[in-house]
């Protein structure tokens, strides 16, 4: 790197890079991709670190919440992993969660100190994805945790308005009678 360089979170892979190094971390987050939270767990404790980043910054809670791996992210949590660290493109692993549907991850990731608000770079928060896809457990759920249906995004819009351009009909009106209700006592 010249001084005229600024570093990135994920930087390329450059030649001197010990390949098996290399290998090792890829073997590392095709466990986090398969949900192997025995294997995760020992490879941490013998050094690999919790936050570890692909090249497109996905962390490895990251990768198992993806891919719906329960026991893989209360594993990666439980032993340091950071649940609102985001990837290159500003997603948080529980807007991914959110967007593939994954309830039980999303519970882990709240209780484990994931971010409900946590935005991506747009505004975009989980709220608002689970509502684009018409996830309404998960709206519901991400509600009663703290999520803000209010909240807009750089846009403007707020969960309503980006589950109705989505044409994610239940979403709508979920938010839509949610904001209509009364007030709880």
């Amino acid at each position: 790197m010249t001084d005229t360089q600024k570093p990135t979170q994920a930087q390329e892979p450059s030649d001197d890079i010990d390949p098996q190094l290399l290998e090792l971390a890829h073997e590392v987050f095709e466990l986090a991709r398969r949900g192997d939270a025995t294997m995760l767990a020992a490879v941490i404790e013998k050094g690999v670190p919790p936050n570890l980043r692909n090249d497109k910054g996905d962390t490895l809670v990251m990768l198992a919440a993806y891919h719906g791996h329960e026991d893989a992210v209360r594993t990666l949590l439980e032993q340091g992993a950071d649940p609102n660290l985001r990837n290159n493109n500003g997603q948080t692993p529980l807007a991914g969660a959110a967007f593939k549907g994954f309830k039980p991850i999303i519970e882990i990731l709240l209780d484990h100190g994931a971010d409900v608000e946590g935005a991506s770079p747009d505004g975009r928060t989980a709220l608002m994805v689970a509502a684009m896809f018409n996830r309404t457990e998960i709206v519901d759920l991400l509600i009663a945790r703290g999520a803000n249906p209010q909240a807009r995004d750089a846009g403007g819009n707020s969960a309503a308005d980006a589950a109705a351009r989505m044409g994610a009909a239940d979403t709508t009106a979920q938010l839509a009678a949610q904001r209509t209700a009364k007030p709880r006592d």
